[in-house]
Parts: C-alpha cells; structure tokens; sequence
C-alpha cells in the first residue's frame, strides 16, 4: 500500500516588497518591482477546472522539466529564468505578458480530435483535412492559438481575430509563430532521443520593451503531450488507442466519469488511490522525458523551506 505524501494545495507568504500576489491554476505568483517568484503548486486542472486534490510531487516535477527545456532553448528565444532556488520555485523577469497562448500540433488528438469527430474541419481558421483518424500525424505541424482567460475557459482564436482585435500586432505575432514553430522543431527532436513524440504543446510569450522572451513553463506533461515512438505505427495500424505521456489520462478518466468542466457536471471523487495514481504517473512522465530517476524532495517541512529559499534569493 502506497503512503499518500503531503502536497502543496495553495501558498499565502508574506514577503518585505510584495507588491501582489495571483493565483493560477496551478501556479501562485508572487510579484515584486522588477522581477516574479513563481511557486509551481501541486494542484491540478483539467478542462480549466482546478480539482479538489492536490497531487504529490506534481509541482516539483513540472518546475524541474520546465527549467532543463527552457535552457535547451535559450538559442532560439531568451526567456523569463533567472534562479530556481528551491525545487518548486522559479524567480524570474517581470514580463508584459502577450494573451494568447501559441498551441502547436503535430497529430490529431486531445481537443483537435474531439472537434474533428463532430464533423467540424476548421480549428483557429486552419482547415484540417479529410479522412484522418484519431492520433494520426497532421502532413504539417498547425498552430491553434487559444485566449488566456483569466477566469473560466480559454477559447479558440484565430490569427486574423488575434490582429484584428488588437490582441497581438501583426509583426510581434509573425515573431511569434516563427519561435512556436522552431520550439517545437526542437522539442520533436529531443522528444526522438527519448523514444517519444511530442504531439502537441503551448508555448507562452512576454515582451520586456522591445524584446520577446519566453515565459512559464515548456514541454511538461501539463502543456504537451507525448506518445512512445516505438509503438507509435503499430497502434495505429491496429486502430489502438495511443499510450500518452501527459495530462490526458486525466481527463480521459473525467470524461468517463462525466465531467468535461461544462455546467452542472460534478468532479468524481478522488480518493487516495486516485491521487497516488496519478502522482506515479507524473513521476513516470519525468523520468521517460528526462531520462533520469526523479529526486523527491523532502516534504516534512516544505511551505517553511519555499518560504525560506525564496526570502535568501530575493
């Protein structure tokens, strides 16, 4: 019998020159004059809901990959890191963020699929083509762009509704489809070194004056998913569903629990079983995408050892 670990459901510190504090879905955000902390929680969402527990070690995880793929791709587009003092725990640059996330998908699957057997072809104004199957690969890569909203659901958007609406100007959303394609060109690439593909994922960009960085996380298993490259064609040909290595076998378990986030659906219970379910499976997806056995932290004190790394950094 696994022993549930403690986890990080929320954060409240008091830190001399805060100027606020935002809390994401799954990340508390701590802002100051010229830069933010960034305390990467254990809480989970899924179809823009947060659910009801959080789960162990998830945090760490995503902070960790987040930070080896970011400095990956430092030769493509600067981003946001400055320190990671704490397993938790990004601090970083203070950006401008741009409200649109930059989806990009190599196959068809997760919400592109779910359009597409509805018999819709449009997606974002890119117009998918006939007769593909679920997980089949897109003859290329097509970016999906969707809002970031603040509260509730980020919707689909396309290009021309991003410029038209003054969202994003023409010349920085030109910069910014060209750093989507060349980050995931890198991602795929990596992803071979590991026996995966990645499928698809998001990217997201802040401006500081004239200058686009890359900011929060990439290529974790909560912004991408992936599928193993050695079964890839077999299952396809067997019409099989693929094994994923992401968030999806969560929300593929709420869907068949009937919940999809719309109104009047009740979250199924998550009991210990379930959470330590998960949580393996996070730490499975680490160690197949980094390649390493995963460290974990020590949890007996864990709010008092943030707190106290991120007060020594700052």
């Amino acid at each position: 019998m696994v022993i549930l670990e403690k986890a990080i459901k929320y954060t409240d510190f008091k830190f001399n020159s805060l100027i606020k504090k935002y809390q994401g879905k799954v990340r508390d955000v701590y802002y100051f004059k010229d830069k933010i902390v960034m305390v990467v929680t254990d809480r989970i969402s899924a179809f823009d809901v947060v659910l009801p527990r959080a789960i162990p070690y998830k945090g760490q995880i995503l902070n960790q990959i987040a930070e080896k793929f970011l400095k990956m791709t430092e030769d493509i587009i600067p981003n946001w890191i400055e320190r990671i003092p704490d397993p938790n725990v990004t601090i970083g640059k203070s950006c401008k963020i741009f409200p649109v996330e930059m989806v990009i998908r190599g196959y068809l699957t997760g919400h592109a699929w779910r359009l597409y057997k509805s018999g819709k072809r449009d997606i974002c104004g890119v117009i998918m083509p006939d007769g593909m199957k679920k997980h089949d690969k897109f003859p290329i890569p097509i970016i999906t762009p969707t809002t970031k909203a603040k509260v509730g659901h980020d919707e689909d958007i396309s290009r021309n509704e991003i410029i038209s609406k003054g969202l994003v100007n023409e010349r920085d959303y030109v910069k910014l489809e060209n750093f989507t394609k060349k980050l995931y060109q890198k991602g795929t690439e990596y992803a071979k070194t590991k026996n995966l593909i990645l499928v698809d994922t998001k990217y997201e960009f802040g401006k500081i004056r004239d200058d686009i960085y890359l900011v929060d996380e990439i290529h974790t298993p909560d912004s991408s998913r992936y599928f193993y490259a050695d079964s890839y064609k077999d299952l396809q040909d067997q019409n099989k569903n693929q094994k994923q290595l992401s968030k999806e076998f969560v929300r593929e378990w709420l869907i068949k629990n009937g919940f999809q986030g719309k109104e009047g659906q009740k979250i199924p219970p998550m009991d210990d079983k379930r959470v330590n379910l998960i949580s393996e499976r996070y730490i499975e997806l680490y160690e197949n995408i980094i390649g390493e056995k995963f460290k974990k932290r020590n949890t007996d004190n864990m709010l008092n050892d943030i707190e106290s790394n991120i007060n020594i950094a700052i």
